[in-house]
């Protein structure tokens, strides 16, 4: 077995469930099982290579160069890579080149920038249930940001689902005995370990060795035993990734679940939160996104996952967004600066793994130099959380930018390797190496003349090769005595090379100068990163003010260039919205061509508007737009709207839409049902709810019946009396109005000229009060392309329907609705012909007593 083969075996034990790339020459190399695997993803050949008694080994590779773009591939296939790196250069090495495995790289725990995203945090989210609570502990490691927070419930919560949405898990960490449902996290790469990790004890001490007791009581966190077991354990995991997060770069944040509103999956896909339901369209981030920095969209990002439940913390942020927007002079400024201002987290981060390149450490001492300014530019505005930031940035250390200046050239190389990225006159022993390279450098290029003039050999020439170096060729022609000095290395046909003790002494500084001054560097690199390092807290409280400095201009800009308005958003029950927008469909549309229009919900009267009208109409865009406006008031933000009050809400909860997942055997309306059995467990008076055409998927009868009873129960249960926005196509519904005192029916206004299947319908897309007779679904029908015969018929169908079912007006007296019976039970029969006046009192309760078996189901009792 060869001294390589030796280490790539070692490095794989340590690691057997990982990709294992090993550095040998110029190329990553991947061996065995892990070539066979990794070659159809990084679309390398796969070929064999033979290790003497090991045998042939299957085997591909990759360029060193290139490798962040093949770990990329890699790890989107949801592989875990260990890469297994040289440790010093090959022409220093004493014998075998020292590798060991220098870096594990998963989903959750990545640090390059290549291998990030700069606006999406990746966080490795660690699970732990005991006590009937679900601790979670979430950790970005590019940016040393961990939260914890405790979840009612197992691993298979609900509410567990919702949490882990909002953090945008890239990788779930679990012990190999926890029970977690595949629906969890569906994206995100499943790490399980052995139980030894989550062991309680270790693991809160672990925590609170890295961390301190006092620091997790001021984080909010010190009673939350289950959320230290996960912690302890997602610290435990990154040590033996070979990542590094010493105390004044790990910052503990605590989410207690009263401070955020929980949004379910489907109410983040409903409302196109960060991702668009179609290729090509805005979502809500991507539309309030003018951010400037990497930082910035992270934070704004987290923002619009978790809006905000406390009254104080959105009238924080309203006050800032407020001030900002009318400043425009001082936000121009704000822009400019932070435009400057580079990922100061993550080249932090990259600093603490010891990952940072030259390239990096001068995008860092473009932000430090950029920071005053930023500081400058917020100096104006008097906004609580403007002034807090600007003091964080005041207090970052000035010292690091003019060690960096000093240190690095002004365009240094991208990585180390290259060499030559340390300013001159920064470190002694660099440029005394530098000088004595250049003096040899010198005494070689001026050798030839010297030794012409020495020996009178005009043709004496200086050459080099791999083989010898450095030599003199003389050419036979002149072969007189020459100096003593002069030692024959090799024999031509028409010349001799030699060397000379000076010359060769000479090449040694010069062929050993690069390898020199690279460690030189290298050395010079690391001490940077450990200045870096003991500023960590600093540098990361002030990147945490640039974020959220730049979140808020950006929500500003947005609110100034779109004319959006501030909303009040209060204590109460009320929901009211004057000339509301949509913003994507707006956005889309242009200025000027969105209808707005009204709501109003007050949860202590009319809380509940049920919403008829024709399809195509706008129905399910008035929906969403309730929702959005909504949501948009609890991040703080202005909203489309001439005006706004909002009373605070906990939650809002959308079925919008239709779906199926038929890789797990549920039809469209099942997961319609059970999104909706969701919604009725979860909801609360304080919550809102938009819900569109509940019911449909199955027969009329059905599906009408499901919907007046969802209807009747949020009306009639006080622990579910949300407010509630119910669009609908069974217009009987609008019946209910007559006894449901908090319900209002609204209708989406149309214009018909003329009848029948000519008919000319104009959809206004304007919300009124009262209810709609008609869907013109036929009307759609023929806009869509159906033949022109089916259209007909279908017309004298729905004619012949409604001639046999009228529908109520609204000025009909008030009833409850009558959906027909479909077969009379016997015992109603019976009743209708019985004959009570020859009956005793005995037989009557005898008859009583066995109708009521009867109309249990039993038999009759004898």
């Amino acid at each position: 077995m060869t001294p390589a083969v030796a280490q790539y075996r070692q490095a794989k034990a340590e690691h057997p469930d990982a990709i294992v790339l090993f550095r040998l020459g110029d190329f990553f190399e991947i061996f065995g099982p892990d070539a066979e695997r990794a070659a159809p993803i990084l679309q390398v050949a796969l070929t064999a290579r033979d290790f003497g008694r090991t045998g042939k080994l299957p085997m591909c590779g990759v360029p060193h160069h290139s490798v962040d773009a093949h770990l990329k591939r890699l790890l989107d296939h949801g592989c875990t890579v260990a890469v297994c790196d040289q440790l010093e250069p090959a022409a220093l090495a004493r014998g075998v080149v020292r590798r060991a495995v220098t870096r594990v790289l998963t989903p959750g725990t990545l640090v390059d920038a290549d291998l990030l995203e700069p606006g999406r945090s990746q966080r490795c989210v660690a699970l732990w249930a005991e006590d009937g609570v679900t601790g979670v502990a979430a950790l970005d490691v590019s940016t040393g940001d961990c939260l914890l927070a405790e979840v009612p419930g197992g691993l298979d919560g609900p509410q567990l689902v919702s949490e882990l949405e909002r953090l945008d898990a890239a990788e779930l960490l679990l012990s190999e005995e926890a029970e977690a449902p595949a629906g969890l996290a569906p994206g995100a790469l499943r790490s399980r370990r052995g139980p030894e990790l989550f062991a309680a004890e270790p693991a809160v001490a672990r925590l609170r060795q890295r961390v301190g007791s006092s620091e997790l009581v001021a984080a909010g966190v010190g009673g939350w035993h289950a959320a230290q077991v996960a912690a302890g354990a997602l610290l435990g995991y990154c040590a033996g990734g070979r990542l590094s997060l010493p105390s004044g770069f790990l910052r503990v944040r605590a989410q207690a679940p009263e401070e955020t509103m929980l949004l379910d999956p489907a109410t983040r896909r409903n409302l196109e939160l960060v991702e668009a339901s179609g290729p090509g369209g805005p979502s809500l981030l991507r539309l309030l996104d003018r951010t400037r920095t990497p930082g910035g969209a992270r934070r704004l990002r987290s923002w619009v996952q978790g809006p905000l439940r406390q009254l104080a913390a959105i009238a924080a942020r309203q006050a800032a967004l407020a001030e900002l927007q009318q400043a425009r002079g001082p936000r121009a400024e704000l822009r400019a600066g932070l435009a400057g201002c580079r990922d100061l987290e993550r080249l932090v981060g990259r600093c603490i793994q010891r990952l940072a390149g030259p390239r990096d450490l001068a995008a860092l001492r473009q932000t430090l130099v950029r920071v005053p300014q930023v500081a400058e530019a917020a100096a104006p505005l008097a906004a609580p959380l403007v002034a807090t930031a600007r003091t964080t940035l005041a207090a970052v250390p000035a010292d690091l930018a003019s060690v960096l200046e000093r240190a690095l050239v002004e365009d240094p190389p991208p990585t180390a390797r290259d060499g030559g990225f340390i300013r001159p006159g920064y470190d002694p022993e660099l440029d005394r190496i530098r000088a004595g390279s250049e003096a040899a450098r010198r005494y070689i290029a001026d050798l030839e003349r010297v030794e012409r003039e020495r020996t009178q050999i005009r043709s004496l020439k200086v050459g080099f090769n791999r083989v010898f170096g450095y030599y003199l060729e003389v050419p036979n022609s002149h072969r007189q005595p020459l100096p003593p000095d002069y030692v024959r290395k090799q024999t031509l046909v028409g010349a001799e090379r030699y060397l000379t003790p000076q010359l060769k002494e000479q090449e040694t500084i010069v062929l050993s100068a690069r390898d020199r001054a690279a460690v030189r560097e290298q050395a010079c690199l690391e001490q940077l990163w450990a200045q870096v390092e003991d500023r960590a807290a600093a540098l990361t409280a002030a990147a945490e003010a640039l974020a959220c400095l730049d979140a808020l201009q950006s929500l500003a800009e947005v609110a100034d260039d779109l004319g959006w308005a501030h909303p009040v958003v209060d204590d109460s029950t009320r929901l009211e919205i004057q000339d509301g927008r949509h913003p994507l469909v707006e956005a889309a549309l242009g200025p000027g061509r969105f209808v707005p229009n009204d709501i109003g919900l007050d949860g202590a009267g009319a809380r509940i508007v049920l919403l008829t009208g024709p399809n195509m109409a706008g129905k399910s865009t008035y929906l969403r737009q309730v929702a959005t406006i909504t949501l948009l008031a609890h991040l703080g933000a202005a909203v489309p709207a001439r005006s706004a009050r909002i009373g605070l809400v906990d939650r809002i909860f959308t079925r919008v839409g239709a779906h199926d997942e038929l890789a797990a055997g549920r039809s469209t309306f099942m997961v319609e049902m059970a999104e909706m059995a969701a919604i009725l467990s979860a909801a609360t008076p304080r919550s809102l709810l938009v819900l569109d055409e509940i019911g449909r998927g199955t027969s009329t009868y059905d599906g009408l019946s499901i919907a007046q009873a969802i209807l009747e129960y949020l009306h009639d249960h006080p622990a579910v009396a949300a407010r509630t926005v119910f669009a609908t196509h069974y217009h009987e519904l609008t019946a209910l109005a007559g006894s449901l005192r908090a319900l209002r029916n609204h209708r989406v206004e149309v214009v018909e000229e003329g009848e029948g299947p000519g008919a000319r319908v104009t959809f206004l897309h304007r919300i009124v009060p009262g209810g709609a007779d008609r869907s013109y679904g036929i009307h759609v029908a023929e806009l869509a392309g159906l033949p022109r015969a089916v259209v007909r018929r279908a017309q004298v169908l729905l004619e012949d329907l409604e001639a046999e079912r009228r529908l109520p007006s609204d000025e009909s007296p008030p009833r409850q609705l009558a959906l027909p019976l479909a077969v009379a039970h016997p015992v109603v029969a019976e009743l209708k012909a019985l004959e009570l006046d020859g009956m005793t009192p005995l037989a009557a309760l005898q008859k009583l007593a066995e109708w009521q078996v009867r109309a249990r189901g039993d038999e009759p009792v004898e």
